[in-house]
């Protein structure tokens, strides 16, 4: 279910929105960004769902070491 919202902003900060983001996705792209800060069990469970993909943190180990290995002193 949505709910209607109605925020201020500067002027520039508005027409910026409508130029780059579109009229129609403003909601969607003001969504996905506050969702984090707002929904943190949310966020919190989908961390536990990527740790518990082992093939995911199988190739996220090799990555971190291939980049400690690249390094040199």
């Amino acid at each position: 279910m949505h709910h209607k919202l109605t925020i201020t902003l500067d002027a520039p900060i508005y027409h910026g929105l409508h130029t780059v983001i579109g009229r129609g996705n403003i909601s969607n792209f003001i969504e996905k960004i506050v969702a984090p800060y707002v929904l943190r069990s949310k966020l919190a469970n989908e961390y536990k769902k990527m740790a518990q993909d082992k093939n995911r943190e199988k190739d996220a180990a090799e990555w971190i070491e291939n980049l400690t290995s690249d390094h040199s002193d």
